[in-house]
């Protein structure tokens, strides 16, 4: 394998494996692709389990799916890239945790697997077999990986927090309206 080790190889098959399903992924949102709904019935489906508005949300999920998996397949801009995918999952897998942990039951396994493949390569680095190396890692820096998962956590956080805050506040207007019937 010439100047490349198993460690590059593996990293390289983890990086398009991982990137290519979260690029696919989002373009089922952005585009409708592979048998996605596109924007606006992704954007309604968002809307029904608390991400509001729906449409926004569905662009910022499908940016950071399509995006991110691009560039970690690439191998460029990792920290980032890894980042924002994993991001995306986070608030993919608040959707399912109340179906519990398989996926066969409609619960977050799959959205965590991809979640956490994406911030190991976050954390890993691309390899040497990547646009990352080949650049000499300017979008690749060791303080990077700290600040992309620092931010995405806490834009994260906000967001999964404030759709908890409009479902808790839906069941007690739903609540009352029984009540009061």
């Amino acid at each position: 394998m010439g100047c490349y080790d198993r460690r590059d190889l593996g990293l390289l098959l983890l990086r398009l494996g991982t990137g290519g399903v979260l690029a696919a992924h989002g373009a089922q949102k952005l585009f409708g692709w592979f048998g996605g709904h596109g924007l606006e019935g992704t954007g309604q489906f968002m809307e029904s389990v608390g991400f509001a508005p729906g449409r926004r949300s569905a662009t910022m999920a499908g940016l950071a799916e399509t995006g991110g998996g691009v560039l970690l397949a690439l191998g460029l801009a990792t920290p980032a890239a890894g980042a924002a995918a994993a991001g995306a999952m986070a608030g993919a897998a608040a959707v399912h945790v109340p179906n519990g942990f398989f996926a066969q039951g409609g619960g977050y396994e799959y959205a965590a697997s991809l979640g956490l493949s994406a911030t190991g390569l976050a954390v890993t680095g691309p390899g040497r077999l990547s646009l990352d190396h080949a650049l000499g890692h300017v979008l690749d820096r060791g303080w990077m990986v700290p600040t992309a998962l620092g931010i995405t956590a806490a834009a994260t956080a906000a967001v999964i927090g404030a759709r908890n805050k409009r479902l808790r506040e839906s069941v007690t207007v739903e609540q009352e309206m029984l009540f009061e019937e």
